[in-house]
């Protein structure tokens, strides 16, 4: 097996408040940033679901398409990078025209995560 890199967030500000990371819930690895959340009005399989534009550590599953609340979406899962555990998956093509906003983005689902204050 190979040597697995980890992304670490980086704090927020100097001196100031840092930013809450998000982290996989089973292995504590840093998924993404509490402030770059782009919206909370999102349902994952688990319950509450989060939207963003870049999340970390984390590796992609195949493409699959997926009859969702707003309609048919292709998404991949996506997983932790260390445990593999699902975190929730990422937009590859929504076939509505007022969906289109959401490809390339990513759900987590919350949850999957644990809020470390920082």
């Amino acid at each position: 097996m190979g040597l697995l890199f980890v992304e670490v967030l980086p704090r927020q500000g100097d001196g100031g408040p840092a930013a809450a990371v998000l982290k996989c819930r089973r292995c504590r690895v840093d998924a993404a940033s509490a402030d770059a959340i782009l919206s909370r009005d999102f349902r994952g399989r688990f319950g509450r679901a989060y939207l963003f534009d870049h999340v970390v550590n984390v590796s992609l599953g195949p493409n699959e398409d997926r009859y969702l609340m707003t309609g048919l979406h292709t998404v991949k899962d996506i997983y932790c990078s260390c445990c593999q555990q699902i975190l929730g998956w990422r937009y590859e093509k929504a076939y509505e025209e007022s969906e289109k906003y959401k490809e390339g983005k990513f759900i987590l689902e919350k949850a999957r995560m644990w809020k470390e204050a920082r």
